[in-house]
């Protein structure tokens, strides 16, 4: 199993490298840190430089980027974009979670 983008999602990253100037080796990196409502909060970033113990995937042309430790907490994630009337942003389909928060933002494992 992997990380894995929707088309959606990855359509929306590569707009954002583009807005921002990147180079297209810029690769999106996804993390887990302690906080919010149930525990752990989604961490997205682009970054451009890979570290040699990072997990390395990739999704529709988009390379992700993961450390190991989020990565335990990650395997088997789908990352969605959702442009909807309530708001619009990533969404998290996190098969490891044992509870998500409302916002979709956090979870605890």
């Amino acid at each position: 199993m992997a990380i894995a983008l929707t088309e959606t999602a990855a359509k929306e990253i590569k707009n954002i490298i583009k807005d921002q100037g990147l180079s297209e080796q810029a690769a999106l990196r996804v993390g887990v840190k302690g906080g919010g409502c149930s525990g752990f909060s989604y961490v997205l970033d682009l970054t451009e430089d890979a570290v040699e113990t990072d997990e390395i995937m990739e999704s529709h042309g988009i390379k992700v980027l993961a450390d190991r430790k989020s990565y335990l907490y990650l395997n088997g994630t789908e990352i969605d974009f959702k442009d909807e009337v309530m708001g619009r942003g990533f969404v998290f389909k996190n098969p490891n979670a044992t509870h998500t928060c409302g916002c979709g933002s956090s979870f605890s494992a």
